[in-house]
């Protein structure tokens, strides 16, 4: 059974959501704003090393959006004792004119975040994103 729930907004927040429903190729604000609450949700209450003790293991993977100088300041973190990278993958977006490195990794919570607070420090990094892999008792690996 469906539930009706209104907001109010300012007349250009409504025209701005108008733009973004339509942008993403959605029928209607309704389901824009269901899908976005629900990804919002699932970054917030899954994705969140926050909200981990800080000597749990995460594993993820890490992306990071920096200018291309940065590069050679960055490669450190690739090999620091603490965390364990997996994979790391490096592109040039020559739209956006950036640099894009992931790296699927695991550790200590804590070691995790000393990582990211490193490179967010780094001159010309303009995003670092870990997104933790969902954890399961069995499966493919």
């Amino acid at each position: 059974m469906s539930q009706i729930i209104t907001f109010s907004a300012d007349a250009e927040f409504a025209q701005r959501l108008d733009s973004m429903t339509k942008e993403t190729g959605y029928k209607n604000r309704s389901r824009f704003l269901r899908d976005a609450a629900l990804n919002y949700n699932e970054q917030i209450t899954s994705g969140d090393l926050e909200n981990m003790d800080e000597g749990d293991v995460a594993e993820g993977t890490m992306v990071i959006y920096f200018q291309h100088e940065s590069g050679k300041h960055l490669e450190k973190y690739r090999h620091i004792g603490e965390v364990n990278v997996h994979s790391y993958q490096h592109s040039c977006l020559s739209f956006s004119h950036s640099c894009v490195d992931t790296m699927q990794l695991n550790g200590k919570v804590s070691s995790i975040k000393d990582m990211i607070q490193g490179i967010r420090q780094t001159d010309g990094v303009d995003k670092v994103q870990f997104i933790i892999s969902p954890m399961r008792d069995h499966g493919c690996c």
